[in-house]
């Protein structure tokens, strides 16, 4: 096989338009004897350093090139039909000066000239033309596009204007020849023309995939980015199955007998030569006040925090360690990136943005705790230094930074202020096509029935890093689908082809990176929706090339604590979070009764229950766990826990390791740890023990067994037998995969500390903040209420006199914010609250005259009613919701008659105008509507309780609390899983769906005064009782409890009454007895079998319904029941489309009678 060069080829970041994985394509070319290949994706550079490493690590050159979009016009033009249809041009990079512009004009396309494609002009052209090659591109090209139209003098004016701007020498015509008419009908004229200017011709072949059999793979992820199917008339499939990596002589068929088109790829690929520096580092310049030296004040700053830390005459070797992490942040040249951290830090603490005590190994550092970066002390809790940074580190050191979520912007707001806005960008990620998401993308290109894709893709097991060859090997199911069904063989095949590519690009969540020159300078960008910037290459990528990316994270619990503080400074101003004791008692009595809720890191029931056996009594406790509570390493939680209550149980393979493990109980939990002990035992120096520690946790064995001898050697020599050094290191091996970063460990139990203390000893502060803090939330709402009410906490409705946005204390309860009220916007509770400084709201017309014509609508006013806030203007609901459109009609009214032109969002011409100010006199709704309007607007029921009623029956036969099982481990209440209980609860929600063999089962959500737990009712149980359980019922129930490791318990139901139904059960004895019903029969269908539906007419919210309901019986096969619909409006029968056609079940004849009566519904089998 010859030599041959790819210049046109598409990765798979042309995202969906382009299926050449990187490391396939330079295996493709080194199989080929190709010895360069490029990489010209559409008008993106995403993948140009992936592709660069891939093929410089496996001996091939490398070309850096992108298919251009060029602007009809300019970049600034955007005009439908004239400017949304983009030339292509392939441009190739000479050398590193090439690289640059091409980075600045991908840049420009997409800062400036986005319209449906990221596009540049000739302007740009001009300007960044040096150190390029200009290929002529595909049929889009616009020489190309000249010639297909038969004008050969605009395609020659064309090329003679980029031969003259790039130089003949750097200027090419493509040859492609795809089997595709038009490219054959141009050629001739691309001939014409290269003898006619005097430029080279050059054979491509726009290669999208590696080989022709991937041609369907491209045609699937065409359909996937149009969301069209394969089968579809139109779809933007392509025309032939040419477009792969051809080898030479495939190229050499197509166009050996054009002088040069073959030789020119290789003389090209000669030409271009980018070479990419990796590992240095490009920090931006800070510049320190007063022109000081960075170095003297970054000193100066060090010292000053160390004697604020540790007084005027520190440790001699607090100081020692101080020196030692100056010197090596002074020679590996981190001083500026310490200063730039400090200094947006300081920042935000001088406008009282919480800052997190820091995370990641950062926290190690005592230079970073001098100077404000971290807050929590390494030499009391033992952090290393070398963990974060020593000189045998390859990679930049990273500080992690929390801040408040609610105004991490500012924080961000300010680096951009201070830089300059083109030296800062966010940072670009991709969306995979993972297992699931797979199966349903190509599902739907292949034209597979919805509810048949959502069947396979529920097979794949929801895991983490979840395959589906790993799929495929441990669902037995899935396999069974696979091995049995040629279709269900057809979807997986092909979704195993496109798993892992990237789908779609958005934004990282918190990365941001910050440049000495501008940010273009080094990455292209990228559009996003976002003001600022986004760079194309990803935060690793950004890091090998030695650019400073900063994580500006949201820690929703800074915000909680914050608030926390503000509310307890209102009774005791001097308080500061930061100065509590790290060893309260009182704090952890409450941590060791499992009463963890809202505490942070330690919410889930399985870690309350690993903190109440624990029972800790230090921050070193609260690290520890912290680090245990994990896959890998949970193995080791009671080892530690029988350790920590048993000292005289731990043991040490040497007394060396005493120091380094008592910490733990001899249990190796840390990654520093493995490093001490490196250190200690085997004579390593720090660095060199971090390099072997990061080859464990990876799993690297051979540089493991490299390092065991001479760990086993270096121990040898500190006095520990051979033997006993073999086994540590088995055990460090074992261990260092699993272990955890302390200083990450000890920065979050910092923050858990301080979240307990707050619930501890203010807890109407901390529970009022951190319930504002989840306003969005219901379900968490409801969580932190009911622990509200078990901690004693009682909390009051809404008020429009009294309440604020959030939650807030009111004396020894908490009242509830207007924020949480569905349908209210910040904006009209500002105007409310600024309002009410002109004096309280007296009564419901005073409100409605003040609000008026501020950021109040309807269904604003409807939800302040509902949800009980205007109770104290007026004592009854129903009379407001029947009153206040005449009224707010008569207000407006008056209004219009004294400002002219005036509209609120009021004006309806449909309201009645009565001029009446009076309010119905109308009796109030009963209490369970009234609660039922509150859980509406609230998503709980705030004045009371449905089952409060029931409260007597439920003490005086013993049922069970919901609360008893969801935490069982924290209350003590004794039940396990598989445990049969009786419950009390109203039904909130029913959710039906049809099982594998064509069942109906139900998910069902319960609640009682405690709180609330998911039933799941299966068909022969639903059968008999779905008429109980409807929405709003109250039932008890007989029901099986079901607990899963990492699940949140639920209810299996047995059998369902009704209370009154259940007293009469109880009374006669008979509990025991009563078994589900037989299950309704339905007669089987024949082939003309119908349901009939009579109803008014074919619209409306009746109708939409039915739909609904018809929708969730649809059968998995296509032989479904059909559906006529009577129309009475206007007398006609209609035969419902397939779509809607059903297997019948006794439950959808039920809920259909429910929704259009008895009579109204008809089955003729």
């Amino acid at each position: 096989m010859g030599d041959f060069a790819h210049l046109h080829v598409h990765t798979e970041y042309s995202l969906l338009d382009g299926a050449c994985r990187i490391e396939r394509l330079i295996e493709r070319a080194k199989s080929l004897g190709q010895s360069a290949v490029a990489i010209t994706d559409h008008g993106v550079m995403f993948g140009v350093v992936d592709f660069y490493k891939c093929a410089k690590k496996n001996g091939i050159k490398p070309i850096i090139g992108c298919e251009v979009y060029v602007a009809p016009r300019t970049r600034f033009d955007r005009q439908h039909k004239v400017d949304n249809a983009p030339y292509h041009l392939v441009l190739l990079c000479k050398n590193n000066t090439g690289y640059q512009n091409l980075i600045k004009m991908v840049s420009s396309g997409f800062v400036e000239g986005f319209y449906s494609k990221p596009r540049i002009d000739r302007e740009l052209l001009e300007q960044y033309h040096e150190g390029l090659i200009c290929l002529s591109a595909c049929l889009a090209g616009e020489v190309p596009r000249a010639l297909a139209s038969s004008d050969y003098e605009r395609a020659k004016e064309t090329a003679i204007y980029f031969r003259d701007l790039f130089g003949p020498e750097n200027y090419y015509l493509e040859l492609q020849d795809h089997g595709i008419p038009l490219q054959r009908q141009i050629l001739p004229g691309l001939l014409q023309l290269s003898k006619e200017i005097g430029v080279g011709l050059v054979a491509t072949n726009d290669a999208h995939y590696i080989e022709k059999e991937d041609a369907k793979m491209q045609n699937v992820l065409i359909c996937i980015q149009t969301n069209t199917t394969v089968d579809e008339p139109g779809s933007l499939e392509f025309e032939t199955e040419e477009f792969y990596i051809k080898s030479r002589e495939e190229m050499a068929y197509l166009f050996g007998n054009y002088p040069g088109a073959l030789d020119n790829t290789l003389k090209i690929a000669e030409m271009c030569n980018v070479a990419f520096e990796f590992g240095h580092t490009r920090l931006p310049l800070f510049v320190a006040p007063a022109g000081e030296d960075n170095a003297a004040y970054f000193t100066r700053l060090c010292y000053e925090g160390l004697h604020r830390h540790y007084g005027e005459t520190p440790a001699p070797e607090v100081t020692e360690r101080l020196e030692y992490e100056l010197d090596i942040v002074r020679k590996m040249g981190y001083v500026d990136y310490y200063l730039i951290v400090f200094d947006f830090i300081h920042y935000a603490r001088s406008i009282g943005i919480p800052v997190g005590p820091g995370r990641g190994s950062g926290a190690g550092s005592l230079a970073a705790y001098c100077i404000g970066i971290t807050n929590i002390d390494p030499i009391r809790y033992n952090l290393l230094f070398e963990r974060f940074l020593n000189p045998e580190r390859i990679s930049m050191p990273d500080f992690d930074i929390d801040f408040c979520y609610e105004r991490r912007q500012e924080v961000i707001d300010y680096v951009v202020r201070k830089y300059g806005s083109d030296h800062v960008a966010q940072i670009i990620t991709f969306g995979t096509m993972a297992a699931r998401g797979g199966i349903r993308d190509v599902g739907r290109a292949l034209g597979m029935p919805y509810q048949q894709i959502d069947g396979i893709a529920k097979l794949v097991p929801f895991e983490l890093k979840m395959t589906l060859d790993k799929a495929l090997s441990v669902s037995k199911e899935l396999k069974f689908q696979y091995d049995n069904d040629p279709k269900v063989r057809q979807l997986l095949d092909m979704a195993r082809k496109i798993e892992g590519m990237p789908r779609h690009a958005s934004t990282h969540a918190a990365g941001v990176v910050i440049t000495r020159d501008p940010v273009d300078s080094y990455v292209p960008l990228y559009k996003s929706e976002e003001t600022m910037p986004v760079t194309q290459f990803t935060m690793t990528t950004l890091e090998e090339l030695g650019l400073l990316k900063m994580d500006f994270l949201g820690l929703r619990t800074l915000t909680v604590i914050s608030y926390a503080q503000q509310e307890v400074r209102r009774e005791n101003p001097s308080f500061d979070i930061d100065n509590i004791p790290l060893d309260d008692p009182e704090t952890f009595a409450m941590l060791t009764k499992g009463q963890c809720v809202g505490v942070f890191q330690f919410e889930s029931a399985g870690m309350r229950a690993v903190i109440a056996q624990l029972r800790p009594t230090s921050l070193e406790d609260l690290i520890a766990v912290i680090s245990l509570y994990r896959p890998g390493p949970m193995d080791s939680i009671p080892i530690y826990i029988r350790n920590r209550h048993n000292p005289s149980l731990v043991t040490y393979k040497h007394p060396l390791l005493k120091p380094i493990l008592e910490v733990t109980y001899g249990c190796i939990v840390y990654q520093e740890q493995v490093m001490q002990i490196c250190r200690t035992l085997g004579g390593y120096s720090y660095g060199r023990a971090d390099l072997v520690r990061r080859a464990m946790s990876k799993k690297k064995h051979d540089v493991m067994e490299k390092e065991r001898e001479v760990f086993v050697s270096g121990a040898e020599q500190n006095g520990v037998p051979r033997t006993v050094g073999n086994q540590i290191f088995d055990e460090m091996a074992s261990f260092a995969s699993y272990a955890f970063n302390k200083s990450h460990a000890a920065a979050y139990a910092f923050v858990a500390n301080q979240t307990a203390y707050l619930k501890a000893h203010y807890p109407k502060e901390f529970m009022a903040a951190l319930l504002t803090s989840v306003l969005e939330n219901t379900d968490k709402v409801i969580e932190y209420i009911n622990e509200c009410s078990r901690i004693g906490i009682k909390v009051l409705p809404p008020d429009v006199n009294i309440s604020g946005e959030g939650f807030t204390v009111a004396g020894d309860s908490i009242r509830f914010g207007l924020l949480a009220v569905k349908n209210i916007g910040r904006g009209m509770i500002r105007e409310l609250i600024t309002e009410r400084q002109n004096g309280k709201f007296t009564d419901f017309t005073d409100f409605c005259e003040r609000m008026y014509g501020k950021d109040m609508n309807k269904r604003a006013l409807e939800s302040l009613i509902k949800s009980g806030a205007l109770d104290c203007v007026c004592g009854n609901r129903r009379q407001m919701l029947e009153g206040y459109e005449p009224l707010i009609d008569d207000i407006d009214t008056s209004n219009k008659n004294n400002i002219a032109g005036q509209i609120t969002l009021f004006d309806d011409p449909a309201l009645s105008s009565q001029n009446i100010y009076a309010l119905p006199e109308v009796e109030e709704y009963d209490p369970t509507r009234l609660l039922a309007m509150e859980k509406e607007t609230t998503g709980l029921y705030i004045s009371g309780h449905p089952m409060a009623r029931f409260q007597e029956m439920v003490s005086r036969y013993q049922c069970t609390l919901i609360a008893d099982v969801t935490a069982a481990e924290e209350r003590g209440s004794g039940i396990h899983d598989g445990n049969s209980i009786y419950v009390a609860a109203i039904v909130n929600g029913k959710r039906l769906k049809s099982t594998r063999s064509g069942e109906m089962m139900a998910f069902v959500q319960l609640e009682d005064t405690s709180g609330s737990v998911e039933l799941l009712v299966f068909p022969k149980v639903l059968n008999s009782y779905s008429s109980h359980l409807r929405e709003g019922a109250v039932v008890v129930l007989r029901a099986k409890v079901s607990m899963r490791e990492e699940e949140e318990a639920k209810l299996v139901a047995d059998v369902v009454w009704s209370p009154a139904e259940f007293e009469l059960a109880m009374k006669e004895g008979t509990l025991n007895a009563r078994q589900p019903v037989a299950s309704p029969k339905v007669p089987a269908p024949s082939k003309n079998a119908a349901v009939y539906l009579r109803m008014q007419c074919g619209r409306g919210p009746v109708y939409d319904k039915v739909k609904n309901l018809l929708s969730i019986f649809a059968p998995d096969k296509e032989d479904g029941i059909k559906v006529v619909f009577y129309f009475e409006e206007s007398g006609t029968y209609n035969i419902a489309s397939k779509g809607l056609w059903v297997h019948y079940h006794a439950v959808l004849e039920r809920e259909l009678k429910k929704l259009l009566g008895e009579n109204n519904v008809v089955y003729k089998p």
